[in-house]
């Protein structure tokens, strides 16, 4: 499915982090990923946060949804669904965790690309990337 405009974008945004949240919520409850439990909660809480972000941005950039048509940028890239979390192992949690967090760099400096007409939107969304990029550096010394 295409994302083609503004909106969509940022929709998109929310449903990766809800994803995102909903997966280390799981993950931090797997008594087998009892040592990372902190660590996931802290990224479930972010994703919580920047879900916030994403509305908040859409909101205050509203007259903007319309201006910017978007073209050559789909979902299906970033499609990815980490089923079974409450029972996988630690190492496929951690595995697991590194793949969401570099979808969503990619998501987010990618889609700042396509946005950097609208420089407000753009900031916003590469400020997500950097908070994700934080997380995968965290889960790469693990």
């Amino acid at each position: 499915m295409p994302l083609e405009n503004f909106g969509s974008v940022l929709n998109f945004a929310e449903e990766l982090e809800t994803q995102d949240q909903e997966f280390y919520e799981a993950v931090a409850a797997n008594p087998a990923c009892s040592d990372h439990k902190q660590l996931f909660e802290q990224f479930a809480a972010n994703a919580k946060k920047n879900v916030k972000t994403a509305q908040r941005t859409r909101r205050e950039n509203v007259t903007e949804m319309i201006l910017e048509p978007i073209k050559d940028f789909v979902r299906a890239p970033y499609c990815e669904v980490c089923q079974a979390a409450p029972s996988m192992t630690v190492e496929d949690a951690l595995a697991s965790a590194i793949r969401l967090e570099d979808r969503a760099v990619r998501y987010y400096t990618e889609a700042a690309a396509k946005l950097k007409a609208l420089p407000e939107v753009a900031r916003a969304l590469k400020l997500l990337g950097k908070k994700h990029n934080g997380h995968r550096e965290k889960l790469a010394v693990l």
